[in-house]
């Protein structure tokens, strides 16, 4: 029997995706429990029109991310902190100050775990960062650390 699954089941298959069940697993359990509907011609219509939503927004999603990449591989970020001895900072940069920094100055709404630091900053200079910007989309970020 055809069906159309309205959720993840596992070891069958994802949601919106049209697989091949026997009909007593289909009318015991999988339909009384709305896991999955009939394959007729409105389910098979609706599934489809669903995949190709999500495939679109997929898209769409990803091409902005690849806007936003250009715009932070295009520049840096200055961040002004006190110093102590060997120009050693009070305090250090962390993925949240970062991605505070990113939403000011570009308008790009990143959340800190998308953010990868090699080692804690925590003395001057010029730094690299990953930005994780959507699934695939990576940008490398400079980071610059000054004195006040």
């Amino acid at each position: 029997m055809k069906v159309v699954l309205n959720q993840d089941i596992k070891g069958i298959g994802k949601k919106h995706q049209i697989v091949e069940v026997s009909e007593g697993y289909a009318r015991n359990f999988l339909i009384p429990k709305k896991l999955v509907s009939i394959a007729d011609n409105k389910a098979l219509n609706e599934a489809k029109t669903k995949i190709e939503a999500q495939a679109f927004k997929r898209k769409t999603e990803k091409e902005a991310a690849e806007v936003d990449k250009k715009k932070l591989e295009g520049s840096y970020i200055e961040f002004r902190h006190k110093v102590g001895e060997g120009s050693k900072l009070f305090g250090s940069v962390t993925e949240k100050d970062i991605s505070d920094e990113i939403n000011k100055k570009f308008k790009i709404v990143v959340d800190k775990k998308k953010i990868s630091i090699k080692e804690p900053i925590k003395n001057l200079g010029t730094y690299n960062v990953q930005v994780k910007l959507y699934e695939g989309v990576i940008a490398d970020l400079k980071i610059v650390v000054v004195g006040l």
